[in-house]
């Protein structure tokens, strides 16, 4: 009895101090990670979303701990006697529940309170004069449109879609003959830089979600709507835009190329570009 008490007692040490280690060991992996492996941050924005991040996460690793330190105290105030006991509900055994829904309803709070206030940022708020970039997205490709000198887009309607007009520009419309439109999976989304950029978002069959990890922004492209995505591109570069909603068997390749530069070389790159008057009678 003396030898299996020993061994249980052991079999605790041994499993208390591997609970603490695996906790210990997944908070110290997952931090290292999101801190050598995060995509580089290109928006005004994206340390705050960062920061998020890295909140929820920290609230994770502290419950975490916490579960896996009650565990391990419990195997070794117990292990002497591993016999089941019944324990009748009292008003004072609720207070550790209640300590902990109210902890957890803390957390909560503050995460809301700080992920507001970066919500409003990106989604409200949109300046006045914000470059216009229109994105619409179909299996499985993203269609780039821009505003020509006029500084509008035209109008647009699905059934004017076509072969040669797949975004279904009116002809009609003044304001789309000077658009310069880069159909499905052709061409490069150009952004100028230190200039609030304004997404106008659509798609041309199912879901689609229009994602800059660098940005680390996202939005929902919604057939039969249009939803808007802003933000301040700060750092110069060539970078990649995909799809984030699974969108067919196709999905995997609908990505693109975005080059983020300055104000002068978007305007000599957008000259180079037909526009919609000359490429469609």
């Amino acid at each position: 009895m003396r030898g299996f008490g020993k061994r249980r007692k052991g079999s605790a040490i041994l499993l208390s101090v591997l609970l603490l280690l695996i906790a210990v060991a997944v908070i110290a992996g997952t931090f290292w990670w999101v801190r050598h492996h995060l995509p580089a941050r290109i928006a005004d924005t994206a340390y705050e979303v960062d920061g998020i991040i890295l909140f929820v996460l920290s609230v994770a690793a502290i419950f975490l701990l916490l579960s896996h330190l009650y565990l391990a105290l419990t195997l070794l105030r117990f292990r002497s006697n591993p016999k089941a006991a019944f324990v009748g509900v009292t008003r004072r055994s609720w207070f550790p529940v209640l300590a902990i829904v109210a902890l957890l309803l803390a957390f909560d709070l503050m995460f809301d309170h700080e992920s507001n206030k970066v919500w409003g940022k990106v989604f409200f708020r949109i300046p006045s004069d914000a470059f216009v970039v229109e994105i619409t997205g179909e299996q499985f490709a993203w269609s780039i449109r821009y505003p020509g000198k006029d500084g509008k887009l035209g109008r647009s309607d699905v059934r004017l879609i076509s072969d040669d007009n797949p975004l279904g520009l009116d002809k009609n419309d003044p304001a789309s003959k000077d658009d310069i439109v880069l159909p499905a999976g052709q061409g490069e989304l150009h952004l100028p830089l230190n200039r609030p950029v304004l997404f106008l978002i659509r798609s041309k069959d199912t879901l689609h979600s229009f994602f800059i990890p660098f940005a680390r922004l996202k939005m929902d492209a919604v057939p039969g709507m249009t939803t808007r995505l802003w933000f301040v591109p700060t750092k110069p570069g060539r970078y990649e835009f995909t799809c984030a909603e699974l969108c067919g068997l196709g999905h995997y390749r609908m990505r693109g190329d975005l080059v983020v530069e300055p104000m002068e070389k978007v305007q000599e790159w957008l000259r180079q570009q037909p526009t919609f008057g000359e490429t469609v009678p």
